[in-house]
């Protein structure tokens, strides 16, 4: 029955903000309130440089694996391992020790599916790296990656709660980047580097 509160505990997991922590501890400006103010990685690399946005997006990833792997090591019910990864990915959009200000999960989302199944991870961080060499903006490689990742898990695991996993995930990454999504379209998005 315990194993019911694996969520929960990945919810709180997901819910200690990276860029917030690392800012702070970096002597940065809270990211909620800078640039883009989103709280990942990309916002970070653009104020707070390479160092600070690598350690960000390490440890965003890793919140989503270490979450994933402590329920398969604990279960073998793809129903409680996928709840927990969500689960995760969700503290992260919305942490509850950060009044509910999160990120855009997409860091978070590849700690899990690497996790969960490693040859997803690769094909979502191969399709990312290939949409941002060829146009250098990361929302649209985000965006691309979100895209596409259905299909990869129904081509490599493919089981329901992981297909419906998936498509619950991209949906919500996809709505996350609405506003990234205008800037595109106007012409105003900034890319990689800029």
């Amino acid at each position: 029955m315990w194993l019911y509160f694996l969520p929960l505990l990945a919810y709180l997991l997901g819910s200690v903000s990276s860029a917030v922590v690392i800012a702070g501890l970096m002597g940065l400006p809270d990211p909620r309130e800078t640039g883009s103010k989103n709280p990942g990685a990309t916002n970070i690399l653009r104020y707070g440089g390479k160092t600070a946005a690598i350690l960000t997006l390490a440890s965003d990833i890793l919140k989503g694996v270490i979450a994933v792997l402590v329920a398969q090591a604990l279960t073998a019910d793809p129903m409680i391992i996928t709840l927990t990864g969500f689960a995760a990915f969700l503290g992260h959009l919305f942490p509850v020790f950060f009044g509910f200000h999160g990120g855009k999960g997409v860091a978070t989302a590849l700690g899990v599916w690497l996790a969960l199944n490693p040859w997803v991870g690769l094909a979502l961080i191969a399709t990312w790296v290939l949409v941002a060499v060829l146009f250098r903006y990361s929302s649209l490689s985000a965006l691309m990656a979100s895209l596409a990742a259905p299909l990869y898990v129904a081509w490599l695991s493919p089981s329901a709660p992981y297909l419906a996993t998936m498509i619950v995930m991209s949906a919500i990454l996809i709505f996350r980047h609405r506003s990234n999504i205008r800037n595109l379209m106007a012409g105003t998005e900034a890319k990689i580097g800029r």
